[in-house]
């Protein structure tokens, strides 16, 4: 399961318009908390959270809807290698919230498939009615 280069995949942008893929190539700096053969995680610049990591594999998928049956293997090495790298932000016990945002409704900003890992504090109701 060796990283291979971010490559275009079915229509989407492709190596040199992707963030995260200048982030995997490291050609834009980022606050790294973990790497393997083919995943990154690193501190989300804009964090909604004390701790606010963002997990992407190093293989350009835009989007949950991109995944092909080849990426089984990843994409499990992807939410184990998350639960990793919350436990050794000291979020396990305590608990953190796991996102990934699938488009432009849900929020989906950079077509670069991505988990967020949010904690440090208790977390609020995601459904804006429960803020009531």
């Amino acid at each position: 399961m060796r990283y291979d280069g971010c490559k275009r995949n079915r229509g989407v942008r492709p190596l040199s318009d992707c963030l995260f893929c200048k982030i995997v190539e490291g050609t834009i700096p980022s606050r790294k908390v973990y790497e393997d053969d083919s995943v990154i995680a690193f501190h989300d610049i804009q964090p909604q959270a004390p701790v606010h990591l963002l997990v992407i594999p190093k293989k350009h998928i835009a989007t949950m809807n991109d995944c092909e049956e080849q990426d089984q293997m990843l994409l499990g090495h992807l939410l184990l290698s998350a639960q990793k790298i919350a436990k050794e932000a000291g979020l396990a016990e305590g608990g953190y919230r796991l996102i990934n945002n699938c488009g432009r409704d849900s929020g989906q900003v950079v077509f670069h498939i991505h988990w967020h890992i949010l904690g440090g504090e208790k977390l609020g109701p995601l459904n804006a009615s429960e803020q009531a």
